[in-house]
């Protein structure tokens, strides 16, 4: 009886401990799950984060206000305009500075022979020439660039207009030292100058920056299916008639004159990005002498070769300080391709133009 009493007993504390066990462990649970769900739940971590690289800016593009070429800086656009008279006769040939200037303007000066009014900003070859004198249309179409104007005198009309206090004329009667005779050549076909010399003259006089209106102008490509691959230009006659033959691969063209390549005697082959044949009314008067007389001032047709094409339309100046302009039958303007630009007034009843 007492072993069994005990087994009682002994069990009785068994239950007793499993039963508090139990509870506790039950207990235990609730309060757990009661204090996870009453609890409010933990902000995630914050995340790194990311910032997206800033982008790179656009590069500012600088372009030539003469040419519309791409140039290295701003200060470039800023650059002085010089106009440089440059004979086309025979014994003249061949010339010096012509295949990098930036605007070429070909007229005839007497008796047939061609005459060319160079334009230079961006770039600056260190030998020009021959230098020769200056006509009235000539100054007519250099006033729209504000440009000093090189030359050695000029007819009455010419000298009276650029000495007038409006034009930045430096004649080498009064500036001799910016110009020299070469001995390779006979007079009056052997004066030249430098840009050392000019750039020095014009910062002398104060001729440092240009302010003006250039030709409106494009980027452009070659064309796929060219229209105008030959040029032929009649101006006075076999010396001075001109063409051009396309070149694909500069997309440039290749002129010839007198029926034999045009080439600058440092530089080789004269290519235009751009030629433009303007017809003008022409005639022979005399004033100092028999001259030609060049209505620059009007409009009259116009044809624009560039990039192997052909464009046909007008060319327009409503004064001496105004810019050239070129528009299509539609009245739209034609912009130039970016590049050396070459124009050539012929008369309106005796020159032409051709191509195929």
């Amino acid at each position: 009886m007492q072993r069994l009493s005990a087994w009682v007993t002994a069990h009785k504390k068994l239950a007793i401990v499993l039963a508090v066990v139990f509870v506790l462990l039950v207990g235990g649970g609730v309060a757990t799950a009661l204090y996870f769900m009453n609890r409010t739940p933990a902000a995630p971590a914050p995340q790194a984060s990311v910032q997206a690289p800033e982008p790179e800016p656009e590069p500012i593009k600088y372009y030539s206000p003469l040419t519309g070429a791409l140039v290295d800086s701003e200060a470039i656009t800023k650059q002085a305009v010089t106009a440089i008279m440059i004979e086309n006769s025979p014994d003249a040939r061949p010339h010096s500075g012509l295949k990098n200037s930036g605007v070429v303007f070909e007229a005839i000066a007497e008796g047939g022979i061609t005459r060319f009014l160079v334009l230079y900003q961006e770039q600056k070859p260190q030998l020009i020439g021959p230098v020769r004198s200056l006509r009235m249309y000539y100054v007519d179409w250099l006033a729209a660039f504000n440009a000093s104007v090189a030359h050695i005198g000029g007819s009455a009309a010419a000298l009276a207009e650029v000495r007038n206090g409006s034009y930045r004329d430096i004649d080498q009667f009064f500036n001799a030292g910016a110009y020299y005779r070469a001995t390779d050549r006979y007079a009056p076909h052997n004066v030249y100058t430098t840009f050392e010399r000019l750039d020095a003259l014009n910062q002398a006089k104060g001729y440092t920056t240009s302010e003006f209106t250039g030709f409106v102008r494009a980027d452009s490509e070659p064309s796929n299916t060219p229209t105008a691959t030959s040029i032929n230009v009649t101006i006075s006659g076999p010396l001075y008639n001109s063409s051009y033959i396309y070149n694909a691969t500069t997309n440039t063209y290749d002129r010839s004159q007198g029926g034999a390549p045009h080439t600058d005697r440092e530089e080789g082959q004269i290519s235009p990005r751009v030629v433009i044949v303007m017809k003008v009314p022409m005639q022979t008067v005399f004033e100092d002498g028999y001259r030609q007389q060049i209505n620059t001032i009007g409009s009259g047709s116009a044809y624009i070769f560039q990039d192997g094409t052909a464009q046909e339309g007008t060319w327009t100046k409503n004064s001496k300080t105004e810019q050239i302009t070129f528009k299509n039958p539609a009245g739209e303007t034609i912009p130039l391709a970016r590049g050396q630009t070459w124009l050539t007034a012929v008369p309106d009843t005796t020159g032409g133009v051709s191509w195929q």
